[in-house]
């Protein structure tokens, strides 16, 4: 322990404090006043992503993706890390590197929210901003490109395909999940993007539940507003997506979500992003349906990153 003294104080504080420990072990919070009409014995809960030191659950598979990198030796040699982001896994992939002395490229929609870019740029990752009507896949197609013409100066890190994604969420969020609700989840909704929280997360908890019913949620078509949300009949299918594992998939509209935000920030107290919104209605929609029941959620981030989209804020007419 080291002790740093001020006036008329003394705090002792670990030698090193290390970001990558803060990952993970975050807070399962009950809904209680969206989910009053529910059954007495059924109860909806929900991972808060955003207590991660990154801001939100892509700090689990971008750490992982880093690590397991360093260790093969595909991070060597002064490779920048190089992939696609829609903005939660840039900026874990940022947040890591400017901790661990890695350079960073990214390609994001160019469209992503004001404050994901800024945040990206305050952390130094190198940016490529790619066509907004191309969406996530237009800005994989860039960098798989980028990836092949420049092999040496890149590690590609290819979050929809590596398996360390949903290896992170099966060592971690998985287990998490079954130790705060001591074994008694039964539902697990989760959002599909590059679909490892569901992959990851499921595979591990069935182990232990193999009765636990698994539900996919996406947007319910492929024009929609559900920024780190895939449609994913529409878009470039992940290589980690296990479509065996849900037992439903539920499309979720887009304004659904953006009224789910708003509830939850009004009704809650959680003032969460667009991802979360979709998932909490997903959530209470299954729910509803049961008359005995654990619900366990995930709420990928906060809503710092979306105050710039007015039409999420505009009330509910």
């Amino acid at each position: 322990m080291e002790t740093i003294t001020l006036p008329n104080l003394q705090i002792s504080l670990p030698a090193t404090v290390d970001i990558p420990a803060l990952v993970g072990n975050t807070p399962l919070i009950p809904l209680h006043r969206l989910t009053s009409h529910l059954a007495p014995g059924v109860h909806v809960l929900a991972k808060a992503e955003w207590f991660n030191p990154g801001g939100s659950i892509k700090d689990r598979p971008a750490l992982n993706i880093i690590r397991t990198a360093m260790i093969d030796g595909s991070l060597a040699n002064g490779k920048r890390l190089l992939d696609s982001t829609s903005g939660n896994m840039g900026i874990a992939y940022a947040t890591f590197g400017a901790a661990l002395g890695l350079g960073v490229t990214l390609a994001i929609p160019s469209n992503a929210s004001r404050e994901r870019i800024k945040i990206l740029r305050a952390l130094g990752a190198e940016l490529i901003l790619t066509d907004p009507s191309e969406g996530t896949d237009g800005a994989i197609r860039v960098v798989r490109e980028l990836a092949s013409e420049h092999p040496e100066r890149y590690f590609y890190a290819n979050q929809y395909d590596n398996p360390a994604n949903w290896q992170s969420h099966y060592a971690t969020t998985g287990p998490e999940i079954l130790q705060q609700t001591s074994g008694e989840v039964t539902h697990l909704v989760a959002g599909l993007g590059t679909t490892g929280t569901l992959t990851g997360t499921s595979r591990s908890l069935r182990e232990c539940l193999p009765n636990l019913q698994v539900i996919a949620v996406q947007p319910d078509g492929p024009f929609h507003g559900l920024e780190g949300l895939k449609h994913l009949p529409s878009s470039i299918l992940p290589q980690i997506y296990d479509p065996s594992l849900p037992d439903r998939v539920v499309g979720v509209p887009t304004e659904e979500a953006y009224s789910m935000v708003r509830q939850l920030a009004r009704q809650e107290g959680l003032f969460v992003g667009i991802s979360s919104g979709a998932a909490a209605a997903a959530a209470i929609k299954i729910a509803e349906e049961l008359e005995q029941g654990v619900v366990v959620t995930v709420f990928p981030d906060a809503g710092y990153k979306y105050l710039s989209e007015d039409s999420l804020w505009e009330a509910d007419k």
